[in-house]
């Protein structure tokens, strides 16, 4: 917890709720990162002014930096939460989970759950029940949909697809978290000089498409069966080793902040 200037270890547990207001997780493997500078945009960003201006932090965001181990493989996050109406900084070091290629998806057919689709960290505890729930129905992470069933985002993945040589992507005009890796995809493919479109589809319409679902921990991954949706999905041979080979090729050594890092 970011404490009088520096980052203090707890050995305590909550003994009163605590509510995240804004969290950010990015992957660290041997000290090097994609992306960084967008999640600490996404993060300080989405902090509202009235809360920012009594919080140092800049000083927590290098503090949290300088933490991160430069070897092995990290998730690691942070959040600006409230404790019996104290705003709180923490900065949680957590082991990166195994990395997967590939994942089936589930359509969520109940309401939507999130209360702040826009921001990353109130909605975390709910779409975490979200995935579970998918993971019951054998499937790997659920999609949340509009009223008249088009794709929104997934509990913890923003979804894009192939429409011949076109990457689509959701409309962004739909309430839902400004993904990192999507900004990051779309960024490599107008540089490669392909189309990019944002799409309004309910996921019935893709049958037959290379669907990806796109976050900071496992960058790029395929979709091989969706439960509610496409009957088949496809997959371009090779497209997704270069694409997941290029979005290696951005990740830079974790910067070295106040002349000290972490062992």
């Amino acid at each position: 917890m970011w404490q009088r200037g520096e980052l203090v270890a707890r050995e305590d547990c909550d003994v009163a709720p605590a509510v995240v207001e804004v969290a950010d997780s990015w992957l660290v493997e041997e000290g090097a990162v994609r992306g960084l500078d967008l999640h600490r945009e996404r993060f300080l960003t989405s902090i509202p002014r009235s809360r920012a201006r009594d919080l140092d932090l800049e000083a927590f965001w290098e503090a949290a930096i300088a933490s991160i181990p430069r070897h092995g493989a990290w998730f690691p996050r942070v959040e600006l939460r409230e404790q019996l109406g104290t705003p709180q900084l923490l900065f949680r070091l957590r082991e990166a989970p195994a990395l997967q290629r590939s994942l089936v998806l589930t359509t969520h057919t109940g309401r939507d759950p999130r209360t702040a689709p826009t921001v990353k960290g109130p909605d975390l505890a709910s779409m975490v029940r979200l995935r579970t729930e998918a993971q019951r129905r054998g499937a790997d992470e659920a999609v949340i949909v509009t009223d008249d069933g088009c794709i929104v985002e997934g509990s913890t993945t923003s979804i894009a697809w192939w429409e011949g040589g076109t990457l689509a992507v959701v409309d962004r005009t739909l309430p839902r978290i400004p993904s990192t890796t999507e900004r990051t995809v779309v960024a490599l493919a107008t540089a490669m000089g392909i189309p990019v479109e944002e799409r309004r589809v309910r996921p019935e319409e893709l049958d037959g498409r290379e669907v990806w679902a796109l976050n900071a921990l496992h960058g790029i991954r395929i979709v091989t069966a969706w439960q509610g949706g496409p009957a088949s999905t496809a997959e371009e041979p090779g497209r997704l080793s270069r694409w997941r080979l290029r979005m290696d090729a951005l990740r830079r050594p974790l910067p070295e902040v106040g002349g000290d890092t972490a062992a």
